[in-house]
C-alpha cells in the first residue's frame, strides 16, 4: 500500500510537511518521564516516525481508518499490535493509559475538543499533552480572562494544566489543505490534585456561566436557585469572561455552601 485517501468524513488532513512534524514531537521532550505515549489519530504516520525514534516501546496509536491501519502495519511494524484501531473518545482507556501517559496528536478538527474532555477525565494519568488543533480552538484554550475567546475550554482546561501556544502551522502544509490555519499547543499538569469545592458543580458553574456569556452571572446562574443573599454579592455583577480560574473556584465553593 503506497498511500492513504485522506476522507472527508473522518476530517482528515495529512501532514506533509517533515519539520513540522519534528518539532511537534519535540514539543514532548520536556522533564517527564512517561510510560505511554499515545498518538491520536496518526494518519500516514509522518508524526509517528519521529515518535518512534524516541519512544519506540512505549508508543501506541488510535485510529479509526482501517485503511491508515493497513498503511502503519506496513510501513511502521515496529508498532504491530499497539495501533487500536477505535476510537480514542469512547475506547476505554483504564487498561490502555499507563501511570504517566503522554497523549500527542494531529487532532481532527471537529473532535479535538472532545479529546481535550477526555485528557481532562483522565488527568491524573496525563501529565503532558500536545495537540495540532485549529488555531482559534488553540488560541480559546490558552487565553486568560477578559478576553472575548476566553471561554468554557479555557477555564476547565486551566484549572488542571499549564496551557501553552508553541506555534502556528500552514493549511499549505497539509494533504488536503484545510481552510483554516492550525496551532501546537502542549498542556501541562499543574500541581492541582483536586479542586477545593464540587468538582462536578465547578464544571456545571462554568458551563452555564459561558452559556449566556452576555448576561451577568446573576441572570446567567439563575436556573441554580440561588440565595438572595448570594445573589447580591459583587461577583454576580460580573459576567463570565470576567473571572478567573482561580474565581471560578471561589464562586462554585461559594453557591456549594449557599446549597447547604
Amino acid at each position: 500500500m503506497n498511500s492513504v485517501r485522506p476522507k472527508k468524513h473522518l476530517g482528515q488532513h495529512f501532514l506533509r510537511d517533515e519539520n513540522i512534524a519534528a518539532k511537534i514531537a519535540n514539543a514532548l521532550i520536556i522533564d517527564t518521564e512517561y510510560d505511554s505515549v499515545v498518538e491520536i489519530g496518526p494518519g500516514t504516520g509522518v508524526l509517528t516516525k519521529y515518535l518512534l525514534e524516541k519512544h519506540k516501546e512505549k508508543l501506541v496509536a488510535f485510529e479509526v481508518d482501517g485503511e491508515s491501519k493497513l498503511y502503519l502495519d506496513e510501513h511502521y511494524p515496529e508498532l504491530a499490535n499497539r495501533v487500536y484501531l477505535m476510537d480514542f473518545l469512547k475506547a476505554d482507556l483504564s487498561n490502555i493509559l499507563k501511570e504517566q501517559s503522554a497523549i500527542i496528536g494531529n487532532f481532527p478538527y471537529n473532535i479535538s475538543s472532545q479529546i481535550y474532555f477526555r485528557v481532562l477525565e483522565h488527568r491524573d494519568k496525563i501529565p503532558v499533552c500536545v495537540g495540532m488543533i485549529q488555531k482559534e480552538v488553540a488560541e480559546r484554550i490558552c487565553s486568560k480572562e477578559g478576553s472575548k475567546i476566553y471561554g468554557i475550554l479555557s477555564v476547565l482546561i486551566q484549572a488542571f494544566y499549564d496551557a501553552e501556544y508553541l506555534f502556528e502551522v500552514s493549511p499549505k502544509v497539509f494533504n488536503p489543505p484545510p481552510k483554516v490555519w492550525s496551532a501546537v499547543i502542549r498542556l501541562k499538569r499543574n500541581s492541582r490534585k483536586n479542586l477545593p469545592c464540587d468538582e462536578a458543580l465547578f464544571f456545571s458553574v462554568v458551563k452555564r456561566a459561558f452559556q449566556t456569556r452576555r448576561k451577568t452571572l446573576r441572570n446567567a446562574l439563575k436556573s441554580l436557585n440561588l440565595s438572595d443573599s448570594l445573589r447580591a454579592q459583587e461577583v454576580f455583577n460580573k459576567r463570565a469572561e470576567q473571572l478567573s480560574v482561580e474565581e471560578f473556584i471561589t464562586l462554585t465553593s461559594l453557591i456549594e455552601k449557599d446549597a447547604v
